[in-house]
């Protein structure tokens, strides 16, 4: 039985990567809380000096002691004082008084702004956080009342303030993210929400059912807030160290059956990315091609995508009019991939055309490669035009993808049409599978509806410039070139012509979709158009002959692509429901590897400790103190034997131990020294106090705080 672990700590550092103990919110009496230990998470920068402040609940804001503000009359007491005494509030009493006097909180006030700091990053809570969360979806039943409908988000009436309204407290080293970032408690994803928990000697009742007030201490400032989590049901037991879960029945049931259980992802799944990031990172040797300019503009490490055009090459492309050359390469502003398109010698004579260009960079889409910008160069010795396009490894045109077969172009024109004996069977006509094509169709479609609402036109609804990645993933390339090639400085309105490119859009998709249903691009030529009908015809329903027409056939009105959409009808949602089975799945197979890294860190660490011959100018470092323990422990892990002698090797005892390891449980393990005179019985929470506190020995040596 393979066992895997969760991970319980967010950070990818190798600083502090280790797994927390299960444990619930404590309540605020506890004395083993960890809310009250957050503070040391802290840095040095942030721990400034502490300033004691009380929390005046009927102004509703932080009052410092000794203040003018403290010594004014208050009737209810301070509620931290209560706390801290154990005096029991009525909490009715209590929300019938605040609901006369509370006032709104006034976050730019000088008591809310942190010492010594600036107000942008206050500011910027108060104006992107707070409104875009001012209003609620579904109204909790606590805050029903007129009063609680002054508050500001995140305040209660039965608590103080929120840490976003709290003196010296960021967004970034406010309590409440840290609480949220911890390993969620799986019992509150199956308690209901009317279960309810009450604190010993802090409230006598809490606010509402299922809320407990817990307190926090941060930099000597105590925070109050509502606790709305779910308490677990009584007798629910949940493992203490992460362990590896069966597959989800709806994935189990989609997959074939193996033989033997599969605890990593899906060969196929690994092959595609490890060739996704070997094309990312391919480069050239720059002696061997040198044609290739070692920079462009802010770009660099170019690798051609295609074969580049002889040097003395003549002709022009049939697509664009213009020689074109494709290269990936990297950003230096961002390190991230590109793929530049280059038009050969072209000039760029007005920028007004620029403006289309900024229309298109603001277009996102699935299945659309964002423009990213277009600049001119003269790296390659002459002048040259260059789009900056998203990068996707692996991605392959529909050209190549489909068409690329000579023998399909032969037996299309060859066919004595009419002397057929019936319908040849698909799978002998070699024709592509109808979901397939319509899959296609869903895909082309919804990008040209994007295009066509953001009062742009596609032009390059060609088979060259369609990429597939995966297997039936489609992205539109180019966009944009044509705009920028074609634009005509005489006109006054850039997107005059724009309702005739997209006419002209819909019979390009119309087009794709019969070269595809034929797999030939001879069926689209005029002389073979009737024939290509036919095999339509025979071989497809009549829908997709239908879509297929209306897009060919001129109109006297203007179409749209949303007219295709009742022809598409059900098969759209057969395409979502495929979509999300496949989301499915590779979830499932990133679940098997989510845990793989923090092991990797954990051994890591381990590795740094282990048999180090030196430390501090100690050779017997590694092999004294908590380190002894650590090596005793690297051998229980990987160099236990069997009786005969022969080396005992099992994959789920080695992550059984090291997720126990990262959590810390108390089960109690003998460690046996190599002569087998001494044996040690530890338990794994003392393991992972040796191994935390060495490693952080290493760190401090490291930084040279030693």
């Amino acid at each position: 039985f393979l066992q895997r672990m969760t991970n319980s700590s967010s950070s990818p550092s190798l600083l502090n990567d280790s797994a927390k103990q299960y444990a619930g919110h404590d309540p605020l009496t506890s004395p083993n809380s960890s809310l009250f230990n957050d503070f040391a998470a802290l840095s040095v920068s942030q721990r400034r000096k502490p300033r004691k402040y009380r929390l005046g609940m009927l102004d509703e804001r932080i009052v410092p002691v000794g203040s003018k503000a403290r010594k004014s009359k208050n009737p209810i007491g301070c509620l931290a004082d209560r706390c801290k005494t154990g005096v029991p509030i009525n909490m009715v009493w209590w929300n019938r008084v605040t609901e006369n006097n509370l006032q709104t909180p006034n976050p730019s006030a000088s008591e809310f702004i942190p010492k010594g700091g600036s107000t942008s990053r206050l500011s910027n809570v108060s104006q992107s956080s707070m409104s875009a969360f001012s209003q609620a979806l579904f109204s909790h039943p606590s805050m029903g009342s007129p009063a609680a409908a002054g508050l500001a988000p995140g305040m209660s009436l039965s608590a103080g303030s929120s840490p976003l309204h709290s003196p010296k407290i960021t967004p970034h080293t406010s309590p409440a993210p840290r609480r949220r970032s911890h390993t969620p408690n799986p019992a509150n994803y199956m308690v209901p929400t009317s279960a309810s928990a009450s604190v010993a000697n802090a409230v006598s009742q809490p606010p509402s059912t299922g809320q407990v007030i817990q307190k926090e201490t941060v930099g000597g400032t105590t925070y109050f807030y509502t606790d709305t989590t779910p308490a677990p049901l009584t007798g629910m037991v949940f493992p203490n160290y992460h362990i590896y879960h069966p597959a989800a029945p709806h994935v189990a049931y989609m997959q074939p059956k193996a033989n033997a259980p599969s605890f990593f992802m899906a060969d196929e799944l690994r092959q595609e990315l490890i060739n996704r990031h070997l094309i990312t990172m391919a480069q050239i040797d720059q002696a061997d091609i040198p044609a290739v300019p070692a920079e462009v503009d802010s770009y660099h490490s170019l690798f051609p995508l295609e074969p580049l055009p002889p040097p003395n090459r003549i002709q022009k492309t049939s697509n664009f009019g213009y020689i074109t050359s494709c290269y990936k390469a990297v950003n230096s502003k961002d390190d991230l991939p590109y793929c530049l398109r280059r038009i050969h010698g072209f000039r760029l004579v007005n920028t007004k055309c620029m403006v289309l260009v900024d229309m298109w960079k603001k277009i996102q889409h699935s299945n659309i490669v964002t423009l990213r910008e277009v600049f001119t160069t003269k790296a390659f010795g002459e002048h040259s035009l260059v789009f900056a396009y998203d990068f996707h490894a692996g991605g392959e045109t529909m050209m190549s993808r489909h068409f690329n077969d000579p023998s399909a172009d032969s037996y299309f024109t060859k066919r004595k049409w009419g002397q057929h004996d019936g319908p040849l069977p698909r799978q002998h006509a070699g024709l592509l599978p109808e979901s397939l094509i319509w899959a296609y169709i869903v895909q082309l479609s919804s990008a040209l509806r994007t295009i066509h609402t953001a009062g742009l036109a596609c032009r390059v609804m060609d088979p060259t410039k369609i990429l597939v990645t995966g297997k039936t993933r489609l992205r539109v390339n180019c966009v944009g070139i044509f705009d920028v090639l074609t634009f005509d400085n005489s006109q006054n309105n850039p997107l005059a012509l724009m309702a005739q490119f997209q006419q002209a859009d819909l019979i390009s998709l119309g087009k794709v979709v019969l070269a595809l249903a034929c797999n030939s691009l001879s069926g689209i030529q005029r002389e073979n158009l009737q024939k290509a009908m036919e095999l339509v015809t025979i071989n497809y329903s009549s829908d997709l002959k239908n879509l297929i027409l209306y897009l060919l056939t001129d109109q006297n009105r203007l179409r749209s692509v949303n007219d295709i959409m009742p022809m598409i009808g059900a098969r759209f949602y057969t395409q979502l429901d495929a979509a999300q089975m496949r989301n499915d799945v590779i979830e499932e197979d990133l679940a098997k590897e989510v845990q793989n890294g923090r092991l990797f860190r954990l051994l890591a660490k381990l590795g740094t400790i282990n048999e180090r011959p030196e430390f501090q100018k100690d050779p017997t470092w590694s092999e004294t103190g908590d380190r002894y323990l650590l090596k005793l422990f690297r051998d229980h892990l990987f160099h236990q034997v069997t009786e005969a002698g022969t080396p005992w090797i099992d994959l789920s005892h080695i992550i059984s131990c090291l997720n126990k390891l990262d959590a810390g449980v108390p089960e109690k393990i003998s460690l046996i020294s190599r002569d087998e005179k001494s044996v040690l019985v530890v338990t794994y929470s003392d393991l992972k106090r040796c191994f935390e506190n060495t490693f952080q020995e290493l760190i401090a040596a490291a930084n040279g705080q030693l």
